[in-house]
């Protein structure tokens, strides 16, 4: 069962976008965006819903919190942090990119890292890349860390920061061994403070309300280890 004590939502709905607080989630909230079956998360965005502040973007997503509805916010030097997930795509927008998994940051819109699963309709699979910032401010890089991820087809990741400022991602397939991609954060982003956020966050905002990013989480939890 996945703890929904943890976090909030965010759903493509209103302007701008509205927010679901934690009490709320935990009593058993559901729409359309939103579905908790059986203890399995089902997150859905339309491309041509509202969103967040200073985003292009919509998104049904969650965003860490505490058991209250008090968002939580930390300094990656205080904790090795832990996000992990067990997961399927089953639909993605016209650009074929959904974001599944963020540690984002409090201070700025230039997040450290954003996992995004990639569909290639030339191949008729996907892919699970880190887009990353080694420090703040400065433009994304990519890495892929998983390939052969076909539409509806189950996988894991672990997004991980370690106290160090070691940036880790670790992702597997049932059949498949466990790959991982690491790089260093620059000190800098030590002044800053993050959080994790996960769901279904469609990088794509053209289309009519057929054309969206699915996801259902089977597995989710957060971790941080002083």
């Amino acid at each position: 069962m996945i703890d929904l004590n943890t976090w909030n939502l965010t759903i493509p709905v209103g302007e701008p976008a509205t927010t679901i607080a934690t009490p709320l989630l935990v009593g058993g909230y559901q729409d359309d965006y939103f579905k908790n079956i059986d203890g399995a998360l089902f997150f859905w965005a339309p491309v041509d819903g509202t969103t967040t502040p200073n985003a292009k973007y919509p998104r049904s997503e969650l965003r860490e919190t505490h058991a209250d509805g008090k968002l939580r916010n930390w300094k990656y030097q205080a904790a090795d942090n832990y996000l992990r997930a067990t997961l399927k795509v089953t639909q993605v927008p016209s650009s074929g990119k959904v974001i599944i998994g963020q540690i984002h940051n409090v201070e700025g819109d230039d997040p450290p890292i954003k996992l995004q699963y990639e569909y290639s309709t030339s191949t008729n699979t996907g892919s699970v890349a880190a887009i990353y910032r080694l420090k703040p401010g400065i433009s994304t890089s990519k890495a892929i860390v998983l390939r052969n991820v076909a539409l509806g087809a189950s996988f894991s990741y672990s997004i991980a920061l370690s106290k160090g400022g070691t940036l880790a991602v670790y992702a597997k397939t049932p059949s498949t061994d466990t790959l991982k991609w690491t790089a260093k954060l620059d000190p800098a982003w030590a002044a800053q403070t993050m959080y994790f956020k996960a769901g279904s966050y469609v990088q794509d905002n053209t289309g009519n309300n057929t054309e969206a990013g699915a996801v259902t989480f089977t597995k989710l939890s957060i971790e941080h280890t002083p």
